[in-house]
């Protein structure tokens, strides 16, 4: 969209710095800052760019020893009114870090200035060291970022137990917040007191705690699974039916490796999953034929990066510095690619990621929708069915257990409630 007319683009975004009453000397320089961050993206468009590569192109300005703190202000200032009111995204809210939902969020520049610099490349950092996911970092950011915000942007130092036990108060009481939301604002806060301001956040036990619902996993007949998987096509109705069949989540699925699969074993085997646990399930053998058919296109798209010599799939930092080769070789390739190129938050490489599982849930809904199954379908659901129909089959407790990767059978004794068999067999007395 930009790049089909660059010159009239810049040309709108000047005109809204004179509406916004920037003097034009000083928004000569605003157009600058906003040139230079289109050329630190190398070609990824504007309209494209994720909150981290805001991040990475402050963080880099930040360490030019030519260029002043209050530089950098205005270059975030800059690409505030760029995205905010030229191109309506709101990738600014929460200092580009975090789409936020809450008003309690951060919107004065000058206070971002105090508090959203070091302290938040600290807990990245701390984040980071401790290899979270992305959208862990993403989401403990966010909370901490909205924690100050409620506090007035006090030191975090000076807050005892008291501030923290009335935020999360304010979060169950005012804005009704579900209970697993709750807890993770409660595990942003503590990580900021005890992992990166090394500090005893000190007793607040004493807040509302906002009610945990009983909730019973919606669940698919084996007709209502095959009906929505023959409402999907390509590459997605194979990653429907390896959730289905092996009770992957959707984050282990579009993470599986090529190897990962062990065609001879007939296992998948889960790498780092959830708890950063390793686990072995099934490979279903009514999916061997077009998973190496799937493997085939892989190798496809991998030789056709080896000829272009882009960078290797991503992998854990210390085990890239061992190997800086493996991100290239076979082995190491995501089973489920992604059609394009992307940038890495991280390093700024531009690397193959796998398949955006944004766009698998969708597909999985859609073809909910078409197949005109009236329960809400997601991704989860089928791993739910795996489930119960292994039990349905007559499968142990503990065998669905080790399968799902539970720590506590109680997780999975869940499944019992969807048979309504919580331990013996039971009947309708109208049956």
């Amino acid at each position: 969209m930009i790049a089909d007319n660059i010159n009239a683009f810049w040309s709108e975004y000047n005109d809204t710095l004179n509406k916004l009453g920037i003097p034009v000397e000083k928004g000569k320089f605003y157009v600058v800052w906003g040139k230079r961050f289109q050329r630190f993206l190398n070609g990824v468009p504007l309209e494209q760019a994720s909150s981290q590569m805001v991040n990475a192109y402050l963080s880099e300005l930040e360490k030019e020893n030519d260029i002043k703190n209050w530089q950098v202000d205005q270059a975030r200032h800059s690409l505030i009114i760029l995205y905010k009111n030229v191109l309506k995204i709101n990738l600014y809210q929460s200092g580009f870090r975090q789409k936020v939902k809450f008003k309690d969020s951060v919107d004065n520049p000058n206070e971002l200035k105090k508090f959203h610099g070091k302290l938040i490349d600290l807990v990245i950092s701390e984040i980071r060291v401790r290899h979270f996911s992305i959208r862990t970092e993403e989401a403990y950011v966010g909370w901490i970022e909205r924690f100050l915000s409620f506090n007035g942007f006090k030191d975090p130092i000076s807050l005892d137990s008291s501030y923290i036990a009335k935020y999360l108060d304010f979060l169950a009481t005012n804005r009704n917040v579900s209970s697993s939301t709750q807890n993770q604002a409660l595990n942003a806060i503590v990580f900021l007191y005890t992992q990166v301001l090394k500090k005893d956040p000190g007793d607040f036990s004493g807040f509302a705690r906002a009610k945990k619902p009983v909730i019973v996993p919606t669940v698919l007949t084996k007709s209502e699974i095959n009906n929505l998987i023959d409402n999907l096509d390509d590459v997605y109705k194979l990653m429907a039916g390896i959730m289905w069949g092996s009770g992957l989540r959707v984050m282990e699925c579009v993470r599986l490796r090529i190897k990962d699969i062990d065609f001879e074993a007939g296992q998948i085997i889960v790498r780092d999953g959830k708890g950063a646990k390793d686990r072995v399930t099934m490979l279903p053998q009514s999916y061997v034929e077009p998973m190496m058919n799937q493997l085939k296109s892989t190798r496809l798209i991998f030789d056709d990066d080896k000829r272009h010599d882009a960078a290797g799939v991503y992998l854990w930092p210390a085990f890239e510095r061992k190997n800086p080769s493996a991100g290239k070789e076979w082995i190491w390739q995501y089973v489920f690619p992604s059609q394009r190129l992307s940038v890495d938050p991280h390093t700024r490489q531009i690397r193959r990621h796998h398949l955006d599982p944004n766009v698998l849930q969708r597909r999985i809904k859609e073809a909910a929708f078409n197949a005109g199954i009236t329960k809400r379908v997601s991704c989860h659901t089928l791993r739910h069915s795996f489930a119960t129909q292994m039990l349905l089959n007559g499968a142990d407790i503990r065998t669905v257990q080790e399968l799902l990767g539970h720590s506590d059978v109680s997780t999975t004794m869940i499944y019992t409630h969807v048979l309504n068999r919580p331990g013996v067999v039971a009947k309708s007395p109208a049956d």
